[in-house]
């Protein structure tokens, strides 16, 4: 039996937007035993997938956690693989070649690969051309849109309205100009003909209440959702707003009416959500765009 290992370590938005080629992978290989090596975080999301036959969740250890780094040597090593997608394509991921061997057939971009992605201009693609172009170098050629049936939960014990939107306030707390500022969701939200469901971690809660205090019609789920819960909310949303960040991303990979808002800290050229209704709004900087523009936007949307 042929083996492949697929390699996504991170982050949210990269995982959604790779859903496409770990669906073409799977075409490409309909009777290989494929494994995933990524993160704790989407583990539990990868093994709800049909895509993979095993997920590894130990794929980046510290480089200072020794016994945690040979654990990983051993194990990739020892897989057996004979073909290696590298979809994260890091300094990190490629180091790994050299943990699980010569012998297997390398996609990505370490040295040696059997079959790089050598396009001198790689960066400068959005994130799922890059990939199928490197898919696509190493004699992938069939692109099935990916079924996400999978990927849904009940959510009826959140107690949501039969109609109501969703909002994402929060981005990378290492990077405060991704964040459209609460005062503007606030305003958004408050002028909504729907009640707004805000999403995000525990360090959404703050942002959560001023947009509610705003519109207290709202409902307060930061902290609560697990990842198929988001998508399963993005499913029966009537649109999302958010900003540059992992919910907004999968959120627009499970069809609901996304809008993403960008500034100047990421590039919608490079990394804005896919979906079959999704889209974005860029100003620089990103507190200076107007709530009023981000409704228009939404009214074109829906």
């Amino acid at each position: 039996m042929t083996r492949v290992l697929v390699i996504k370590l991170a982050a949210l938005g990269d995982f959604a937007q790779a859903f496409g080629p770990f669906a073409a992978i799977r075409a490409h290989h309909p009777a290989a035993r494929i494994t995933l090596l990524t993160t704790r975080p989407y583990a539990p999301l990868a093994r709800m997938a049909p895509w993979f036959d095993e997920v590894w969740e130990d794929g980046r250890p510290d480089w200072t956690d020794v016994p945690g780094v040979l654990r990983l040597i051993s194990r990739l090593r020892g897989g057996g693989f004979d073909r290696v997608y590298d979809l994260q394509t890091s300094t990190r991921s490629s180091r790994y070649r050299w943990f699980v061997g010569r012998r297997a057939e390398w996609s990505g971009i370490a040295r040696g690969a059997s079959h790089p992605h050598a396009n001198p201009r790689r960066d400068l693609m959005h994130t799922v051309e890059r990939q199928r172009e490197q898919l696509e170098m190493a004699g992938i050629r069939d692109f099935p849109d990916p079924d996400l049936s999978w990927l849904d939960a009940d959510v009826a014990q959140f107690g949501l309205p039969p109609q109501f939107c969703l909002l994402v306030p929060g981005a990378s707390p290492g990077r405060p100009a991704k964040r459209w500022p609460e005062e503007r969701f606030a305003t958004l939200a408050a002028g909504l003909e729907m009640p707004a469901v805000v999403i995000g971690g525990p360090a959404e809660a703050p942002l959560a209440a001023a947009i509610l205090a705003a519109a207290p019609q709202g409902i307060d789920l930061t902290s609560r959702t697990r990842l198929e819960d988001i998508a399963a909310l993005a499913r029966r949303a009537a649109f999302c707003v958010g900003n540059d960040t992992g919910p907004t991303h999968l959120a627009a990979a499970c069809g609901c009416p996304t809008l993403a808002l960008f500034g100047e800290d990421s590039d919608p050229a490079l990394c804005a959500p896919r979906g079959p209704r999704a889209t974005f709004l860029r100003h620089v900087p990103l507190s200076g765009l107007d709530s009023a523009d981000v409704a228009a936007a939404v009214a074109r949307l829906a």
